[in-house]
């Protein structure tokens, strides 16, 4: 091979597409002029451009994992685009033995070719990848991919954290373009509402290039859907399984219909899926302090959950070839998730008072007769005709991207404009509570992992009197606009120059109200539990254990019927102290700019360096409170900023399948929207003050990361990498438990974000994907990070971690495969970190140690169906918090096993 240089440059372009002997596109595959030494990479869709090409005979190369290499040969003509097929075959590998594909293997050979041939340090997952780990949601998969740990909720992954960085830290794309996000206080994406079978591919790109979004300090997951294959494909799934808590059943389906019209000029797929999961979580938490009479619990609380989650997802890709220069495409996604759920709730609080005073009684070591506040609480709503009685969260997100790709000879020009948007509404939520004081209390701290509180004659309940009647309207609605233009332009043989710039305009609000009800006849409607209609929610299997008998509730049934619209019946009052703090708009505009050279430097060595500028305008409203007036009035305010991010990427070929990384990079976080309000939430009764910080600025991060691959021709990989981040003024969430505010008391828990000073964070990435024997296979990587901050506001000398910096994540997979049997188990760990900080080490909140195990298997019993048997959650891992020390449980969420039996089929031409 001969390079070179800077030769003249060329007057021609050429366009082509790889796909392998069963008409799939190879998206990854490496595309060689070899004269020129001109390379390029083949997008999601298998199809490549090379432009600047000089007039004559060309031999184009292209090369795959797992493929055997193929030469074409092009005659380029001035001016014009000349186009080219590649249909690649399955290579010869150690010593003539063809490698047998499976799904597993195919899914796997795509995501490494495209991981090597990237500029940039990534990880890549395929669809046929996601479809051999048993998850139901893009959060699930994710989990799976080295350096990244997830927050769950209700069972799912929810939140993403990459290499230590709070999901704050992190950006979420489709196609390329953010997702605006459907909760209302923050700019976090719930992975649990995509579900997997909808994306073709998840891009983890951990060191953003400048033609990127740069608000990534952890890095950026783009999650690709599909695109339409070369010929017709129907694909499909149905099951159903069984959730071991609520022993109800999981239904499941999913649909994908793809074609090509219009003499291949028109590509078209459509992807549908739904699930529909009844489910539910036990629960326990504790509110720990220091008493005057030694360690003590100052609040317990016992809860149950009944869920059921209905996940609607579809989508729809079209592009259209006008001719080899000029093409559109057209991509949407809308995603509905509707969370139906009942709560049942019993706290014991106000025990500081009765620990501090001396009153209690110690029958036993750490076991304690005392008196304290006890409150039952049913959670729950009106419903609609296919769920009654419940509270529906109903969140939704979809997006619609219009773009094209243009050839002008020696220029190739990208374009796209996005309008997406993200709501949740919650209507008709409302709570019943019955609560007393005085109440005696058996109190049990003798094993502060199982701390217990609870009435000492359980049947007292019965006596407790009415506290609340309240109806909540929720309503959160994030807009997205966005815009961009890509340039590339070859500047020689070896280099292209590539530019462009980006719009992004949002506008986010929050609006919610609050009333409170009360009954005109408080004896007709009863003013005890023991009085109105109830159930007993105690289950002897209660997944916390046994000793949490939860005892007995206002009926949903009866709650969800009161009509509290009848003024002969209630009374109501729209309570804003405990809406108008909450609610507030937002309008964030970005302007961006980037330029960068990709060069091929040497034979072996390519650089890409450049630059990204991005300004930002953000302005808000929110509720202040007026103390003078003793009242909430809107206040405005703004901000205007920008930032200069250089980077530069190295790429090293040792071999063809060894490759050195180096990148140094730069990149921010900005302040949730809300976290900038200046507003006062303030909970009498829960002794709670959480307020706003207008004076917060971005984080920004100087990032240094390293990384060397081996691939393997019989599709694996063993990767090993370094990073290191250097972050200033990250913003975290302090809390203050015993905290006196000038208008709203004393003994209060404050909590408020503020930007810290610097912090460090480094750590160390290994990953092993491997055919051992035969059918054989591992996949391995693990993840050492370790932080360190300053500047933390009264914590100056603790030596404390990041907040959200989990120092050991690991992946363990074994698999097994034939042409018809495919067997698979998989662990996934991730080891306890800081997740809040309070006023001082006691306080901290931090997310404990998790380990999940799940199993899948599947039987081929013709070439395009199978069945198969996923098992998620096999060691009942609950989301546990604890406060200062592991031994002290904050709260434990347990959701038990579940599992799905079904059918795929996979028909294509």
């Amino acid at each position: 091979m001969t390079f070179a240089g800077s030769a003249a440059f060329g007057q021609g372009a050429i366009k082509g597409k790889v796909k392998d002997n069963q008409n799939l596109s190879l998206p990854g595959a490496n595309v060689i002029i070899l004269s020129l030494n001109k390379m390029a990479i083949t997008d999601q869709s298998g199809e490549f451009v090379l432009m600047g090409i000089p007039e004559g005979l060309h031999d184009i190369q292209v090369s795959y994992l797992g493929y055997e290499m193929q030469t074409n040969q092009v005659q380029v003509k001035r001016g014009q685009t000349h186009e080219t097929m590649f249909e690649m075959s399955p290579g010869l590998v150690e010593g003539a033995e063809f490698i047998v594909f499976g799904d597993r293997l195919k899914g796997q050979a795509k995501a490494l070719n495209q991981q090597k041939n990237n500029q940039n340090i990534t990880n890549i997952v395929s669809s046929d990848q996601i479809g051999r780990f048993p998850d139901a949601n893009i959060g699930d998969a994710l989990k799976r991919i080295p350096g990244i740990t997830m927050q769950n909720d209700q069972g799912e992954a929810r939140d993403i954290i990459i290499r230590g960085m709070a999901p704050q830290l992190n950006s979420v794309t489709l196609n390329g373009e953010r997702i605006p996000s459907a909760e209302g206080d923050n700019r976090r994406v719930q992975m649990d509402l995509i579900p997997s079978d909808m994306i073709q591919t998840i891009e983890v790109n951990k060191a953003v290039l400048p033609n990127m979004d740069a608000d990534a300090i952890g890095g950026s997951v783009n999650l690709v859907t599909r695109k339409a294959p070369n010929a017709l494909r129907i694909s499909g799934t149905a099951a159903t399984g069984l959730n071991l808590l609520t022993e109800k059943p999981i239904w499941t389906g999913s649909v994908i219909l793809g074609n090509r019209f219009l003499d291949d000029k028109l590509g078209a797929i459509v992807s549908a899926s739904y699930n529909n999961h009844n489910f539910g979580s036990d629960n326990i938490e504790a509110v720990w302090y220091e008493s005057d009479n030694g360690l003590a619990l100052e609040e317990f609380e016992m809860r149950k959950y009944l869920v059921q989650r209905i996940r609607k997802s579809v989508s729809l890709s079209l592009d259209y070839e006008v001719n080899a220069n000029h093409s559109f495409i057209f991509s949407s996604m809308y995603n509905h998730r509707n969370d139906w759920e009942n709560r049942f709730g019993m706290k014991v609080d106000e025990l500081d008072e009765a620990f501090d005073d001396g009153n209690f009684e110690e029958i036993s070591p750490n076991v304690f007769n005392t008196v304290g506040r006890v409150e039952y609480q049913t959670k729950g709503g009106i419903g609609s005709d296919h769920v009654k009685n419940k509270r529906l969260e109903d969140q939704r997100v979809q997006n619609f991207t219009l773009g094209g790709d243009h050839i002008f000879n020696r220029l190739k020009m990208d374009w796209s404009a996005t309008y997406a948007k993200a709501s949740e509404k919650r209507p008709t939520e409302r709570y019943i509570g019955y609560r007393s004081g005085g109440q005696e209390v058996l109190v049990d701290i003798m094993d502060t992992e199982k701390p217990y509180a609870a009435l000492l004659n359980h049947e007292d309940n019965f006596g407790l009197e009415l506290d609340e009647l309240v109806e909540e309207n929720g309503n959160t609605f994030d807009e997205d606009i966005n815009a961009k233009m890509d340039f590339k332009l070859p500047y020689s043989n070896s280099g292209v120059l590539q530019f462009g710039g980006r719009y992004r305009s949002k506008y986010k609000m929050r609006n919610n109200n609050y009333y409170e009800y009360s009954p005109v006849d408080e004896d007709a409607f009863g003013r005890t539990l023991g009085e109105v209609p109830n159930t007993d929610q105690s289950d002897p299997n209660f997944l916390a254990g046994s000793q949490y008998q939860i005892g007995n509730f206002a009926d949903p049934e009866f709650l969800g019927s009161l009509d509290f619209y009848d003024e002969g019946q209630f009374e109501g009052e729209l309570k804003t102290d405990e809406f108008i703090p909450g609610n507030y708009s937002a309008n964030e505009a970005i302007y961006g700019a980037y330029m960068m050279a990709d060069h091929q430097l040497t034979e072996k060595l390519s650089a890409i360096v450049g630059l990204r500028w991005e300004y930002t305008d953000i302005s808000y409203t929110g509720n202040l409170f007026d103390m003078d007036n003793e009242e909430y009035i809107e206040d405005t305010a703004g901000d205007t900023y920008h930032n200069v991010m250089p980077g530069v990427h190295l790429k090293y070929d040792l071999d063809p399948n060894s490759i050195l990384r180096f990148a140094w990079t730069n990149t921010l976080a900005r302040p949730n929207y809300y976290d900038l309000v200046p507003y006062a939430e303030y909970s009498a009764s829960d002794e709670e003050l959480a307020t706003g910080n207008p004076n917060l600025v971005p984080t920004t991060s100087m990032n240094f990361d390293l990384m060397a691959e081996k691939y393997f021709d019989n599709v694996g990989l063993f990767s090993v990498g370094g990073f290191y981040k250097d972050i200033d003024k990250f913003i975290y969430y302090i809390t203050d438990l015993d905290y006196t505010d000038p208008v709203f008391g004393s003994n209060l828990e404050y909590t408020r974000p503020e930007n810290g000073g610097t912090a460090s964070v480094y750590g160390l990435e290994a990953s092993v994907q491997k055919q051992i024997w035969k059918g054989l296979g591992i996949y391995l990587n693990y993840t050492f990070t370790k932080s360190s901050t300053t500047g933390i506001e009264g914590r100056e000398e603790s030596d404390l971690m990041l907040p959200g910096t989990a120092e050991n994540m690991f992946n363990a997979s074994l698999s097994y495969e034939t042409k018809k049997l495919v067997l698979r188990a998989s662990l996934n760990y991730a080891s306890d970190y800081l997740d809040e900080l309070g006023g001082e080490e006691f306080e901290d909140r931090y997310y404990d140690k998790q380990t999940f195990l799940d199993f899948n298997a599947s039987y081929a019993f013709t070439p395009k169906w199978r069945v198969f048997l996923e098992g998620n959650n096999l060691t009942n891992q609950p989301l546990r918090y604890y406060q200062g020390i592991r031994s002290r449980t904050m709260q434990a969420e347990y959701y038990n096993a579940r599992f799905n039996l079904g059918i795929k089929f996979d028909v294509f031409q």
